[in-house]
């Protein structure tokens, strides 16, 4: 049994009861003084009497529970970064950092690689909100399962309540995953995306050839269609990126990119959605170099020979350009400032305007 002089004698009996029932995890209730255990037979509950103040009583709780589960009282950060630098951070450590009663354990948990359906559930009941579920559901493992989907409907519900652009993005693209939400709910979020130009970026992400709303063929997707028919993704990698853009889908993504840009709201989603665009047409670009000067930039596309179908030529410039935005274009901006809304937007319509004007070339209005 763990004793502590330190924790009045009823506590210290009803929380040895609880750990004797070699619980799953652990949680705290820091605001009501509650401590929680998941065991085999269901939640059980320690309602504390402290002696002293609470945070101070709280301390001796959790080192408590740290002597109970490592044998030493010095807690989480002692004994993450101990097997951190032995590279030890394995299952079996996961599963007892969940019984340490300390929020920074469960978060380190939701990160580690090597969280198993089993641990994921455990961490969700030990710490459920939104920053861990978008965590856990950026493991692949988690996606396909019971917990993945769980943590998809929870984040879904909580977006109304998220007032973070970056986190909102983040969510969105995340339960887009393929199996977490049904069309219902995927066409909901859509069109509540209509009036968030930071939700679109997440659909730009995970959904880049399915956004659900239709779109009209490009015009040259017909006037080249023999071209497009006989060039293979393997031929010419600028000819399959503009059948791919011309087609129905591309025009969504293209019209979809528009609006984002129009929208953005403060520098990580400008950030991502250039990351969004860039990848799209990852597979054409043909500038190596990550440029943090525009018309440097400019001129390396133009400078690029192209020996094809003339009339495709500006298409595939577009192309070329798109393809070879980074971060690196922003940094000069957003390293002098802090601007957010309308503020930002104006710091970066230099790059935004070159950028609206290669989505309206690759446009049917275009």
């Amino acid at each position: 049994m763990t004793t502590s002089p330190e924790i009045s004698p009823e506590d210290d009996l009803r929380l040895n009861v609880m750990l004797a029932q070699k619980p799953a995890a652990v949680r705290i209730d820091e605001s009501r003084m509650i401590v929680y255990a998941l065991t085999d037979k269901g939640e059980a509950r320690v309602d504390l009497r402290p002696n002293c103040g609470d945070e101070a009583y709280l301390r001796r709780i959790k080192a408590m529970l740290s002597s109970h589960v490592m044998g030493s009282p010095g807690g989480y950060p002692v004994f993450l970064q101990r097997w951190t630098r032995m590279g030890q951070v394995r299952a079996t450590n996961l599963e007892q950092m969940l019984l340490l009663g300390e929020s920074e354990a469960i978060v380190a948990v939701a990160h580690a690689p090597g969280l198993t359906e089993t641990l994921a559930k455990r961490a969700w009941w030990a710490m459920p909100d939104a920053a861990n579920a978008r965590q856990m559901l950026n493991n692949s493992q988690l996606v396909q399962t019971e917990i993945g989907r769980e943590l998809a409907s929870y984040l879904l519900e909580f977006l109304p309540f998220e007032e973070d652009a970056g986190s909102m993005l983040e969510s969105v693209r995340l339960v887009l995953q393929p199996g977490l939400i049904d069309d219902q709910d995927r066409r909901k979020l859509w069109q509540r995306a209509q009036s968030k130009g930071n939700m679109l970026v997440g659909f730009l992400h995970t959904l880049p050839d399915a956004l659900p709303f239709d779109a009209a063929a490009h015009p040259a997707l017909n006037q080249h269609s023999q071209l497009f028919n006989e060039t293979g993704n393997a031929a010419d990698r600028a000819i399959a990126s503009l059948r791919r853009v011309f087609s129905p889908p591309g025009q969504a993504f293209v019209q979809t990119c528009a609006r984002a840009l129009a929208g953005v709201s403060n520098q990580e989603v400008t950030v991502s959605l250039f990351e969004a665009i860039a990848s799209y047409f990852g597979d054409a670009r043909l500038i190596d170099t990550d440029y943090r000067d525009l018309k440097q930039m400019e001129d390396a596309v133009c400078a690029a020979e192209w020996e094809q179908k003339p009339e495709l030529e500006p298409y595939v410039r577009s192309i070329w350009f798109l393809s070879a935005l980074t971060v690196e274009l922003l940094n000069p901006i957003f390293a002098r400032t802090d601007a957010v809304g309308s503020g930002m937007r104006n710091k970066i319509k230099p790059i935004t305007d070159r950028i609206s004007h290669h989505l309206s070339v690759l446009g049917a209005s275009g």
